[in-house]
């Protein structure tokens, strides 16, 4: 009995701490929610301001103790609360929207406090190309926030950003989106999700589900809540001393800066001449730029910024180093290419090795196979296979030519091109035609690029760049197509048609008319005797200089012309549906059964379309 006395007291207890910690909570605000750098790789930053207060073991004990008392008990009247359909008003949102735009808009009150801590937001696309975005994000960042529609539930790239943060070992907050919608099922998306062991707190899990609109705006300021609440009870921090480490978010040339990246700050304070090396690449610090534009000093934790000052472009998920000196950047980059060429070396070694032993078989066998001819026959029987290797290699360079597609991608940012990239890997249609990727980079068009696709005889893609007039010119008069897009998907459809037209037509037979074999029998001609069906035309019409087929029990068993076609006594050209008339075939071993059926067709020359389905 004393037990369940005691028992009962640290429940409402815990009950008590969370009240406090909610209350607490409700003053917590975000102060500003700003869009940053726009790319295929997005980032949103939001300065957090919280009153200082205490968090350690017993508040997480408190919270998820309360939360598995209570929840299951007052969900339902909460979710009736916030998305009733009479209170429901909406909201425009847009990019580079602050919170206290929204919280305007929501008729919502904001209060000032003292900056202190920063919160930044990686928002990856949500299509499967993005995978690598997506990994990448889960390894930067210390919370995902898991997005799932409610008309459309768990989808294979949610079960691949779940994956993900598992593997990075980051917890989740799940918002579902769409909730404004009839059709929209929360539940259906919490259920869903059990069976990838992600566990909403309605289950008795300890994922956090807020129920959104990105729409109508219904929300949004307790997803924040719900995100920043996390974060104080996981207490993460980061040591704003020492030497500068972080993560390249996106990568991209700017004409005036030259190679800019776009990273975040995880430890140390970035300065202004600090030097820093990022994968095969290394820069001098000689210019910040915060998420506006606006040149800054100095980047502390968890803090976006633009970096200018690099030799080369490193790429989008490279680990940032600070070293001391620019000889000892020299130095990094050059190991490291060092031993990026040793690696590259090992691997043609091996290819050249299995190259090296085909060939030892293959001359091998040639030797096997002329050792017991006289001298005059082995050179007669070697002149004659070279002069046939000959003509043959020229035919087949041909064939190949025309069955082989040369591809170069530009892109805006890193992000971009690898996304792109990656959807081409998923090619599968080689037997079709080649895709071949010949050059990718980051950039405007160049005039080396039009160079390269004039000898490889292929077609430059460009997303989010341009190619200036002197370029186009320049490619009009070589021959080579220049195919700008602004949108990922467009480019992956022009590339799909650019490929089916590079196949081989294909031949359809489109069906004039039917007839039904009603008797057979032979007429003499000459000295022969020529099989004749009588038929009945059953549906449309019957051409003489068309093409027939005869078919049996549903198989057809032969395909021609015919040598003639009567009404009566009379020579015709067209039967109409309903007429009788006598035919036979040219080719006279076919013999004609009552029953069989007669269909004349023309051949129609239509474009091929490849089978390669990105996806989309």
């Amino acid at each position: 009995m004393n037990q369940k006395v005691l028992k009962l007291e640290n429940l409402l207890r815990f009950h008590t701490v969370f009240r406090q910690l909610h209350s607490l909570g409700q003053r917590r605000i975000l102060a500003q929610w700003n869009h940053v750098f726009s790319s295929a790789y997005p980032v949103w930053t939001a300065q957090l301001c919280i009153r200082p207060w205490q968090t350690d073991a017993l508040i997480g004990a408190a919270l998820s103790q309360y939360r598995l008392l209570v929840t299951k008990k007052e969900g339902r009247s909460q979710k009736s609360q916030l998305f009733s359909r009479k209170s429901k008003k909406e909201v425009e949102v847009w990019i580079g929207m602050t919170i206290e735009e929204l919280a305007r808009a929501m008729e919502k009150d904001i209060v000032s406090l003292p900056s202190g801590e920063k919160v930044t937001f990686l928002d990856t696309p949500g299509h499967a190309a993005f995978s690598a975005m997506r990994a990448r994000g889960a390894q930067v960042t210390d919370i995902v926030v898991l997005v799932v529609a409610a008309d459309d539930g768990v989808m294979k790239q949610t079960v691949e950003s779940i994956q993900h943060a598992k593997d990075a070992q980051v917890p989740i907050v799940l918002a579902i989106n769409k909730c404004d919608k009839a059709e929209a099922d929360p539940e259906k998306v919490k259920k869903e999700l059990l069976a990838y062991d992600v566990v909403c707190e309605d289950y008795g899990g300890d994922v956090q589900a807020v129920h959104i609109s990105a729409l109508t705006g219904d929300n949004l300021m307790a997803l924040a809540e719900a995100t920043i609440a996390l974060a104080e009870v996981l207490e993460l921090k980061a040591d704003p001393t020492g030497p500068v480490e972080g993560t390249v978010i996106e990568s991209f040339t700017d004409k005036g800066r030259g190679p800019v990246t776009t990273a975040i700050i995880q430890r140390g304070t970035l300065r202004k001449g600090s030097i820093l090396v990022a994968g095969k690449s290394w820069a001098k610090v000689r210019l910040m730029f915060d998420e506006n534009g606006k040149i800054i000093h100095e980047a502390c934790p968890s803090m976006p910024v633009g970096i200018v000052g690099w030799r080369d472009l490193p790429s989008a998920g490279d680990e940032i180093l600070e070293v001391e000196s620019e000889p000892r950047a020299r130095a990094v980059v050059d190991w490291r290419k060092y031993a990026l060429e040793q690696e590259k070396n090992k691997e043609d070694l091996k290819v050249i090795e299995e190259k090296r032993k085909e060939h030892q078989e293959a001359h091998q066998k040639a030797r096997e196979k002329y050792s017991n001819m006289h001298w005059k026959e082995r050179s007669f029987l070697k002149y004659k296979e070279k002069k046939e290797q000959k003509s043959s290699k020229s035919e087949e360079k041909e064939e190949r030519d025309s069955h082989i597609l040369p591809v170069i991608i530009k892109g805006d940012v890193v992000g971009s091109v690898e996304a792109i990239v990656n959807i081409m890997h998923t090619y599968d249609a080689s037997h079709e035609c080649e895709l071949e990727l010949v050059h990718f980079g980051v950039g405007d068009v160049s005039e080396n690029d039009v160079n390269l696709a004039e000898t490889f005889r292929g077609v430059i893609y460009g997303f989010n760049v341009n190619a200036g007039n002197v370029i186009q010119k320049s490619a009009a008069k070589k021959g080579v197509k220049i195919k700008l897009h602004k949108i990922i998907y467009r480019l992956i459809e022009d590339l799909q048609e650019e490929l089916s037209s590079r196949l081989p037509c294909i031949l359809e037979e489109h069906p004039i008319g039917e007839a039904s074999i009603l008797a057979t029998f032979s007429v003499t001609e000459g000295k022969k005797k020529v099989p004749v069906a009588g038929c009945r035309v059953q549906k449309g019409q019957l051409e003489k200089q068309k093409k027939f087929k005869l078919i049996r029990n549903g198989d057809v068993i032969w395909k021609g012309s015919l040598t003639s076609l009567k009404h009566h006594k009379d020579d015709i050209s067209v039967i109409k549906t309903g007429m009788d008339c006598g035919l036979s075939l040219s080719e006279e071993k076919i013999e004609f059964q009552v029953g069989d059926e007669i269909v004349c067709y023309e051949e129609k020359e239509v474009p091929a379309k490849t089978s390669w389905d990105p996806g989309f």
